[in-house]
């Protein structure tokens, strides 16, 4: 079997009496996209800059393809991309000399370095804006010229802690796209996110930092199912929130109704699946609230990652 791409264990780090991280375990297999949750506070960026060899850990072991990032700081960083939440990009130069510059300082020889930037800025539709300041980009533009950057060494590993924070849907989109070329050349990436769904979309395994240590991971699927219920959708046919409210009560647990006023709509967790759906229906039938739909789905990641994320570590573990 190949080694992992990273390979994290018992790292702790602290500043000053903050300690960020508490032991953190982390394995990413070659050839996959994990992404890694928290809220904020959690560790996630503190666990980032350890394997981009920007920070060193207090103690613990980290690899990163097979190098101690300790020891040999300089080898990993010339095995790896990173993509920050803003693009580190010049302003003042093109788009093609921030490429070229980037590969220059990764050790490619000038025309290889052009030859490599044109390929990437053809690659992330850029070609055409390639000879135009970065300055007159588009916040999409400039994330997209930020990855190719990232990947003028041809990384075997891609950081992206945040890529998508503050882009619009459109770009976002955008982004997306070339990163989903890149996961079919194979290449290892991980991923830091505060959109769930693009975890949930994108991602082999999802891995859950909470107050400095992994708390959860699996599968977007396998994570769902720890929540140990499914969900009760209902939409209420008029504004019958505080009447919707009352008729459950005592049918459903404070801390299971999730009520949205603005849109109408009642979240219930189904701890007895179909038997809360059916009880909730009668309930609000009896209490003559008008219902529009009612439905009973698996939990979304984002429900999952509240559930994980609340309470007593203990009981999360």
């Amino acid at each position: 079997m190949s080694a992992p791409a990273v390979d994290v264990s018992g790292v702790v780090k602290s500043f000053g009496e903050v300690r960020a991280l508490r032991g953190v375990d982390l394995t990413v297999p070659p050839g996959t996209l994990a992404a890694l949750l928290g809220p904020n506070g959690a560790g996630k960026t503190t666990l980032v800059r350890i394997l981009a060899t920007r920070l060193r850990p207090d103690s613990g072991r980290v690899r990163v393809l097979g190098l101690d990032v300790a020891a040999r700081p300089y080898a990993v960083r010339a095995l790896i991309g990173l993509t920050g939440q803003y693009a580190g990009l010049d302003e003042a130069l093109t788009g093609r000399d921030n490429l070229v510059l980037i590969g220059r300082l990764a050790g490619l020889g000038r025309r290889e370095a052009a030859r490599r930037g044109a390929g990437l800025a053809e690659r992330f539709g850029l070609a055409a804006a390639a000879g135009r300041a970065v300055r007159t980009y588009s916040g999409g533009m400039r994330r997209r010229l930020d990855l190719a950057a990232s990947l003028m060494n041809r990384p075997a590993l891609l950081i992206l802690d945040e890529p998508t924070t503050g882009l619009d849907p459109a770009s976002r989109a955008e982004l997306w796209a070339a990163l989903r070329e890149l996961r079919e050349t194979g290449t290892t990436m991980l991923l830091t996110t505060q959109y769930l769904e693009e975890a949930d979309r994108f991602a082999d395994a999802v891995h859950v930092l909470d107050d400095g240590v992994i708390i959860a991971t699996g599968t977007a699927a396998q994570l769902k199912a720890r929540t140990g219920a499914q969900v009760v959708d209902v939409l209420l046919a008029g504004p019958d929130a505080a009447a919707a409210a009352a008729a459950l009560e005592g049918v459903v647990a404070p801390a299971d109704l999730l009520l949205d006023e603005a849109s109408r709509r009642l979240t219930i967790v189904a701890r007895d699946g179909l038997g809360t759906l059916l009880t909730a229906a009668q309930a609000l039938r009896a209490g003559g609230v008008g219902v529009a739909d009612i439905s009973l789905r698996q939990p979304s990641l984002d429900e999952a990652f509240l559930a994980l994320t609340s309470g007593p570590q203990e009981a999360r573990a």
